[in-house]
């Protein structure tokens, strides 16, 4: 056995242990009982790839920085497209592709390696392995651990946003919503079965990791391309959660996107819209959800939309094999009773 490398290398073998001893017998420091002076809003927002997420929330950390907050929007999905929209199509890089070039060159990262700003918005991505060559949750795991060296927990911002893909449900992906990371989910859905069945995912990790002591809830749902069939809003209502805003499917916003143009501009057409959001946002509450079953979700859609009244019918060996099924004789050994 040797001695930790670590400052305790020069004490012999023998007083080790009552070094240890002694060191464990310390007294912490005194929890802190001052004034807290920046309290952070920390956010994970959640929902189907393609939903418009990214749309969302770059124009909702615009319209909070253009109204004086200081605003951190972090990417959390491998593809890395959450900032693209606030930087003009502009790919920004991330956090574990800088992480990876300067280990081989044997530097550390910086915060201006990765971190970049407009108009009062900072912004950063966590990035992924490429395609095949590693786990995206493992990423988000190595991002934060990244992040956290980088003194994460030491940044005074206002709000902290975290845009995560809520397709996947491996545990980097949950690791918010698992380890009290954030203190509100928001889920951002449609009126489509599928979105609604990724938002309803979220709403039962949340409602998982609260029965093992997790203090983590849903704030409430954000409805993008609102087409008016009003499914998105009847979750919302079903599961317990408040609709913070309600953006609707228009060709304006749709072409000034895809030019990656802010519409969440002070003094916009859409401007209002994204101010009444950040209000929301910030005066929502964590809530406990009540996820739906399966068929509670098929429930929300017709029966034409859905085929959800169709009748399962079992397969036969007759369907797999061709022929009439074999009815085989036991081989279990039965005893008589003594």
């Amino acid at each position: 056995m040797s001695a930790p490398d670590d400052g305790v290398s020069a004490i012999p073998l023998s007083q080790l242990t009552e070094y240890l001893r002694m060191e464990a017998a310390q007294e912490p420091d005194a929890i802190a009982t001052g004034p807290v002076t920046k309290e952070t809003q920390i956010i994970a927002i959640y929902g189907k790839g393609g939903i418009g997420k990214s749309f969302t929330l770059a124009n909702l950390s615009y319209m909070m920085a253009q109204q004086g907050k200081k605003v951190l929007l972090i990417g959390c999905d491998p593809k890395s497209d959450t900032t693209s929209l606030l930087f003009g199509g502009r790919a920004c890089p991330t956090i574990i592709e800088t992480s990876s070039k300067k280990k081989l060159a044997g530097e550390e990262v910086k915060i201006g390696d990765v971190c970049f700003k407009r108009d009062g918005v900072f912004a950063m991505e966590l990035g992924g392995p490429e395609v095949g060559r590693g786990c995206g949750g493992r990423g988000i795991i190595h991002g934060f651990e990244t992040l956290e060296k980088l003194g994460f927990h030491e940044w005074g911002f206002d709000y902290v946003l975290l845009d995560f893909l809520g397709d996947v449900v491996c545990g980097g992906f949950g690791l918010p919503i698992a380890r009290d990371m954030c203190q509100k989910v928001i889920v951002v859905g449609s009126n489509d079965l599928q979105s609604l069945y990724v938002a309803n995912n979220v709403c039962s990790a949340v409602e998982y990791f609260r029965k093992l002591g997790g203090n983590v809830g849903v704030a409430g749902m954000v409805i993008n391309r609102d087409d008016g069939t009003g499914e998105a809003a009847s979750f919302a209502q079903h599961v317990g959660i408040p609709v913070l805003a309600t953006i609707p499917a228009n060709d304006d916003i749709r072409r000034k996107s895809a030019n990656y143009e802010i519409v969440g501009r002070p003094g916009s057409q859409w401007g209002p819209l994204f101010a009444e959001l950040a209000e929301n946002v910030h005066n929502s509450v964590p809530m406990r959800p009540t996820p739906l079953s399966q068929d509670g979700l098929l429930g929300l859609f017709s029966a034409h939309s859905t085929g959800r009244d169709y009748v399962l019918t079992p397969a036969t060996e007759f369907d797999m094999c061709g022929k009439t099924e074999i009815v085989k004789t036991s081989l279990e050994v039965v005893y008589d009773n003594v």
